[in-house]
């Protein structure tokens, strides 16, 4: 392989490096928004349990009254 061939592969390796880290910072923010968003879902849940949770006592309470 002739110099410039080696040169050339090695811009090419160097782009490659380069988009594949682009791409790694990229895929890390969307897994830490991703991971916001699904604390943030679970914590809907649960506050939608106990609202549920307080109006299956308050029926039960009442039935029993």
């Amino acid at each position: 392989m002739s110099t410039d061939g080696v040169t050339e592969r090695l811009g090419e390796l160097e782009t490659a490096v380069k988009r594949a880290g682009d791409a790694l910072v990229r895929l890390r923010d969307e897994n830490a928004r991703l991971r916001r968003e699904v604390e943030r879902m679970a914590e809907e849940r649960r506050q939608s349990l106990a609202q549920i949770d307080a109006i299956l006592k308050e029926i039960s309470r009442l039935e029993l009254g």
